[in-house]
């Protein structure tokens, strides 16, 4: 049997001149600080304009803005909005066109924690949780998909949880597992429906990241996740480098596999 020929425009570009993210948009929801910050500074370092979103960290949000300039943005801006809302989400893009044009790369990042017994958890909790993570998810992803397919080229890429592709269950977070676990489903359907448009939709999936609240006693390779870890993770999804891949699950965990939490 021969082997296929490409043609030239059917040739994979140098995946490592890929990674440059010059003359795209990126969007990363909760990035006025922590992960999210980190995954936006990396997103301008590699050439993006950046849409720094923030709920209630105004402060914050404006000084990661500047930062981004600093290390190579070529523009940036905040936008505010609740990303379980609707018309909220709607606002938040729409300030981000206006600032710095249609949103190429959208990082899904959001997403609340809520690390107690399930039998302890409210109604309030458990909606906010699963809202957090996989309402704003959808809707932020909607929200993104109609720039993206007229422009035949974009990247979403999904925060989720690195027990989620395994089904790894906990009497804790509860609401956290199956929202992720939901996140990692609605990345793997998405990107069955964007095949067709130029569109790549994956997931980031750390277990304990240097920011955390608190560590479990043994980490794998001794540490946590470093924010760094996480970044080159988004940006390779975000570039051209992986324009073939798409409902893709990239776990960031050190090779933690534990058949119970």
């Amino acid at each position: 049997m021969c082997p296929a020929v490409l043609s030239p425009a059917m040739t994979p570009s140098d995946p490592a001149a890929g990674l440059d993210l010059t003359g795209r948009t990126a969007l990363v929801t909760g990035s006025a600080t922590g992960l999210g910050r980190a995954v936006l500074l990396g997103l301008a370092e590699a050439g993006a304009s950046v849409a720094v979103h923030y709920h209630t960290s105004e402060g914050p949000a404006g000084e990661t803005a500047a930062a981004a300039l600093d290390v190579g943005a070529p523009a940036s801006t905040t936008v505010q909005g609740d990303v379980t809302a609707p018309d909220s989400v709607d606002a938040l893009f729409e300030a981000a066109e206006a600032d710095v044009g249609p949103v190429d790369v959208l990082v899904n990042n959001v997403g609340d924690f809520a690390p107690r017994h399930w039998a302890d958890l409210d109604l309030e909790t458990w909606n906010r949780v699963l809202a957090t993570n996989l309402t704003g998810t959808m809707l932020c992803s909607k929200r993104a998909l109609g720039a993206m397919r007229d422009a035949g080229w974009g990247r979403i890429v999904n925060v989720g949880y690195a027990g989620a592709d395994r089904a790894l269950v906990s009497p804790k977070n509860f609401p956290y597992f199956v929202a992720k676990a939901g996140v990692l489903m609605f990345t793997r359907m998405l990107a069955a429906d964007t095949q067709d448009d130029g569109v790549t939709v994956n997931a980031v999936s750390p277990y304990v990241v240097e920011s955390s609240d608190a560590f479990p006693d043994e980490l794998p390779r001794g540490r946590p996740a470093s924010h760094a870890d996480l970044v080159a993770a988004v940006r390779y999804f975000a570039s051209d480098a992986a324009a073939y891949v798409s409902g893709a699950n990239l776990e960031v965990s050190g090779g933690w596999l534990p058949e119970r939490v």
